[in-house]
C-alpha cells in the first residue's frame, strides 16, 4: 500500500488522530444549526487554527471540516449547489495546515452520513447514495486530501455505498460506525457484523472501527468486540470525552485529559492502531493522550473489568453474554 496512512502504520505501532471539530467550532462562535462547513469559505482562518491546534497537540492525522458537506445534508441549508466548493476548500485548508507541520501528517477527507434512511427502510437507494458520496469524494481528492474518512454511520448499506464511491474516486478510505448503549448501531449492526462486512467489500478500508457513541468506556467495549472478531485489519477508535453540558454558551464535556490519556493507552493495549477523540476532545485532551502514548509502556490486553475500572462503568443494555466479549478468563 502506498497511501499516507498505510505508510505511517508501517512505521509505527499507533497513529494519533485528532479530536472534535464541532465542539471546537462552537466554542469559536459557530451558531447552533449553522453548517460548520460554510466556515471553509467564510472563516478559513478559524479552520486553519482548528487543524494547527490538533497538530501542535501531537496529532498525526486530522479530519477536514467536511463531515456534513454532502448534498443530502447541505440541502437542508439551501447549499446543495456548493458541495464541490466547500469540500475542495476543506481539503485545501487541511493540506495547507499539514504542509506547514514539518513532519508526515495525514489529511483525512471527512465524510459523514447522508441523513436519510437507506432503502428499504427509507427512500435513499444504493445508487443515489453512491452518487452523493462520490461527489464529495471527488472534491476532497481535488482539494488535496490523502484519504477519505467515513464515520458516524449507522448501517452497513451506507458503508457499502461510501466504499463504492471511494473506489470510483480512486481514493483509499477508512470507515467507522457509531454504536449505542446496546452495543449496536441505530440500525442494529453489531461490531461482529461490521468486522465481517468490511472484508466482503471489493475495496476494503485501510482501517475501520468506531467513533462517537456514548463515552470512552463504551467505545472501548466496542473495540474489544472488534478485536474478538478475529479481523486483523487496523482498527480505529475515536471516543467521546465524556458527556456534554452547556456552560456560559460553550459546550463542555466531563471527560478530563487524564481520563482520555487512560483511554488512549487502553485502546493501544487492546491493539487499536489509530487512536483519536470525537465529541468534546480538545487540544488539552490530545496533548495528554500523546504524552501518555509516548511515555507509558505497552501493557497486556485489558479486560472489560479493567476498562470499566479506569474509565467508568459501561452503560446498561448489553446482556451477560456480550459483556464477556474480550474478557480474559
Amino acid at each position: 500500500m502506498t497511501d499516507a496512512l498505510s505508510r505511517l502504520l508501517a512505521e509505527r505501532d499507533w497513529v494519533m488522530a485528532d479530536g472534535a471539530t464541532g465542539t471546537a467550532l462552537f466554542n469559536m462562535g459557530l451558531e447552533s444549526g449553522s453548517p460548520a462547513e460554510l466556515w471553509n469559505a467564510t472563516r478559513p482562518e478559524a479552520i486553519l487554527t482548528l487543524h494547527s491546534d490538533a497538530l501542535a497537540a501531537g496529532s498525526d492525522l486530522f479530519l477536514t471540516n467536511s463531515f456534513g458537506a454532502n448534498a443530502g445534508r447541505l440541502r437542508l441549508h439551501g447549499l446543495s449547489d456548493r458541495v464541490a466548493e466547500l469540500n475542495r476548500l476543506a481539503a485545501e485548508l487541511g493540506r495547507e495546515a499539514a504542509d506547514r507541520a514539518g513532519r508526515p501528517v495525514v489529511v483525512a477527507g471527512s465524510m459523514g452520513p447522508i441523513g436519510d434512511f437507506m432503502a428499504p427502510m427509507g427512500s435513499l437507494t444504493h445508487a443515489a447514495a453512491v452518487e452523493i458520496f462520490h461527489e464529495q469524494a471527488e472534491a476532497l481528492r481535488n482539494g488535496g486530501a490523502d484519504i477519505l474518512w467515513v464515520e458516524t454511520l449507522a448501517s452497513l448499506e451506507e458503508l457499502r455505498a461510501a466504499a463504492e464511491a471511494a473506489q470510483r474516486a480512486d481514493m483509499p478510505w477508512c470507515g467507522a460506525l457509531s454504536f449505542d448503549t446496546a452495543g449496536r448501531t441505530m440500525m442494529g449492526t453489531t461490531p461482529a457484523q461490521l468486522a465481517a462486512a468490511v472484508e466482503r467489500l471489493p475495496n476494503p478500508p485501510v482501517a475501520y472501527g468506531a467513533n462517537c457513541g456514548v463515552g470512552a468506556s463504551d467505545l472501548l467495549r466496542t473495540m474489544a468486540a472488534l478485536v474478538a472478531s478475529g479481523n486483523e485489519r487496523p482498527l480505529i477508535a475515536k471516543g467521546n470525552a465524556g458527556v456534554a453540558r452547556l456552560e456560559g454558551g460553550h459546550l463542555h464535556y466531563d471527560g478530563t485529559p487524564e481520563l482520555m490519556a487512560d483511554y488512549a493507552c487502553l485502546a493501544r493495549d487492546l491493539g487499536v492502531r489509530v487512536i483519536g477523540g470525537c465529541c468534546g476532545t480538545m487540544a488539552p485532551h490530545l496533548r495528554a493522550m500523546r504524552d501518555a502514548l509516548e511515555t507509558r509502556p505497552q501493557g497486556p490486553r485489558p479486560t472489560l473489568d479493567q476498562i470499566a475500572e479506569k474509565l467508568g462503568a459501561f452503560s446498561a443494555g448489553l446482556d451477560d453474554d456480550r459483556l464477556t466479549i474480550g474478557r480474559r478468563n
